[in-house]
């Protein structure tokens, strides 16, 4: 059985990421893909561990954080690294909650400022 695999301009276009990105991403070992002289090719492990980079990173995660979490399963397993996925989830949504309490109060703050000045507009 032949196993899929994808050219670094292919990853690139999959994923919709620069080369420097994907170079970078493997400079620090997230990814590590098959070398055939200078080409690289990226198999079904690479392809899903970047998913997992891309996802983690639009929930925010460093990618250090994603490095490390990556790492458990390698070294460990998948229960601790399960687990480990649990504090860094339940880390982030405490963030993301701060954040989001944050944004609604400048929004209402703008829109209370935005009618005052509609309020002032409408005297003169």
């Amino acid at each position: 059985m032949t196993e899929t695999r994808l050219s670094f301009k292919e990853m690139c276009a999959r994923f919709d990421v620069t080369p420097r990105t994907l170079r970078y991403y493997e400079y620090i070992e997230l990814l590590a893909p098959d070398r055939e002289g200078r080409a690289r090719f990226y198999g079904p492990r690479e392809v899903a561990r970047m998913k997992l980079i891309l996802r983690g990173r639009r929930f925010g995660f460093s990618l250090e954080e994603i490095r490390q979490w990556l790492l458990i399963y390698g070294k460990k397993g998948e229960r601790p690294q399960l687990e480990a996925w649990l504090q860094l989830a339940d880390r982030q949504l405490l963030a993301l909650d701060r954040q989001k309490a944050d944004l609604e109060a400048s929004i209402a703050d703008l829109r209370a400022l935005r009618e005052t000045a509609v309020a002032e507009l409408d005297k003169l």
